[in-house]
């Protein structure tokens, strides 16, 4: 019988907060050390130019971002109803990116980089301002900073799954989902139809569909089908790394089969973490890098482009030390965005959030008298003898489902409240 998630507070994986933070260090060092290039140098010149031949597959840290929502987001919504899991995202995703935004605003206009480096310049008032709804792409107003595409994907994945939560989480829907999401994902490219391939994201959909049949695995133990699941969504993924690796601009050859071994690297780490192996981690100083990474991540690329340009030229410094120095500046900004921005406004926008869902809810019944509440079924009365009618409080078990997995003398875990970028 599955155990009551309610009844113990979440738990963090803290090999998970270790991963999103390289993760983050992987894309940051490919923007410093591959996107950045000398000015006037005609062909372009790396700073790095060793470095930069390994640096340039970071890029992919992003598709192990997209593994760890797809697992952490699964395990943060169970039992979790719809209103819950909106309020959660909403106050976990704003407030960081709002104080993010305004640092790179103001960053750009009193340091801005013009030279070297495959950025633009900012949008009208008009455009930062719709920035700030994170809703800049689909409404095509350019981005304050480039990086912010994958918020777009992340929030398609949410409201994708928003569909599953709003039903009922359970571990046959959490299959179904995963089953019908691949295999739109697969079809897509074929249909060519812009609306589909907005809405079904079938270039990184393999990453959240595998990362969901991990946190499955993890929950529930392993079965042929969830492996199969991930072993599926892996071969869709090395597809759709090619195509990535093929729009790589580095100056110099990238080669495509390091990609492929990044990326399958990526689902073994994760499976790692799935199976319990890494449940000895627990270093509590990963739980504060899993914290800022988001804003880190928000943060590294105009904030550091203006570091490394000013600092190269105004300094003379070794390329290796500036751009250390850098990583060193964004990581202290960001967890000055976590202490200070973070935690104190994320537990006053989700208070506020559910109080506004709970008003909701309770004017409901009151403005249709008599009416009952659309998202409570009534229940038959049971005119059974009491001596044959079953427990009044015995929990409901999902049918398909395999028992939840507990490690012999392991206290059981359940949904996590861990953060994703």
């Amino acid at each position: 019988m599955p155990r009551n998630d309610q009844s113990r507070p979440p738990a963090r994986l803290a090999a998970l907060d270790g991963l999103r933070l390289v993760a983050a260090l992987a894309v940051a060092v490919y923007h410093y050390a591959v996107a950045w290039r000398l000015d006037g140098v005609s062909p372009p010149q790396h700073f790095l130019p060793t470095a930069s031949r390994v640096a340039v597959y970071g890029f992919l840290g992003v598709e192990l971002f997209f593994l760890i929502s797809g697992f952490v987001i699964c395990m943060s919504c169970w039992g979790r109803p719809l209103g819950a899991y909106f309020t959660s995202r909403v106050s976990r995703l704003y407030p960081a990116y709002w104080a993010c935004l305004a640092i790179t605003v103001a960053v750009v206009l009193l340091l801005p980089v013009t030279g070297g480096v495959p950025v633009e310049g900012l949008p009208d008032w008009a455009g930062i301002a719709v920035n700030a709804t994170m809703l800049q792409q689909p409404m095509g107003v350019p981005s304050v900073d480039t990086v912010y595409w994958t918020l777009f994907v992340e929030l398609r994945f949410y409201l994708l799954f928003a569909v599953v939560v709003w039903t009922g989480l359970t571990y046959r829907r959490a299959v179904l989902f995963c089953a019908v999401w691949l295999t739109l994902a697969v079809l897509a490219p074929a249909w060519a139809l812009p609306v589909v391939t907005l809405v079904v994201v079938p270039e990184y959909a393999p990453y959240f569909v595998a990362g969901i049949a991990m946190y499955l695995i993890h929950r529930f133990g392993a079965t042929p089908l969830l492996y199969g699941i991930v072993g599926m969504s892996w071969l869709v993924s090395l597809d759709r790394v090619a195509d990535r690796m093929a729009a790589v601009h580095a100056g110099f050859p990238v080669p495509a089969w390091p990609g492929y071994l990044v990326v399958t690297a990526s689902f073994a780490v994760i499976l790692a973490v799935a199976l319990g192996w890494t449940d000895r981690i627990r270093w509590g100083w990963l739980t504060v890098a899993g914290a800022v990474t988001y804003p880190f991540y928000l943060l590294h690329q105009r904030v550091g482009f203006s570091a490394i340009r000013y600092g190269h030229y105004g300094t003379g410094l070794p390329m290796w030390v500036l751009i250390a120095l850098t990583l060193v500046l964004v990581a202290a900004l960001a967890w000055l965005v976590h202490r200070y921005v973070e935690r104190p406004l994320m537990p006053l926008l989700r208070d506020g959030l559910r109080r506004s869902i709970a008003a909701a809810n309770a004017a409901e019944p009151a403005l249709e008298p008599g009416r009952p509440r659309r998202d409570v079924a009534p229940r038959p009365a049971d005119h059974r003898p009491a001596s044959v009618r079953p427990p009044a409080q015995r929990p409901a078990r999902d049918p398909g489902a395999p028992r939840p997995r507990t490690p012999a003398g392991a206290p059981e875990r359940h949904g996590s409240d861990a953060r994703v970028s």
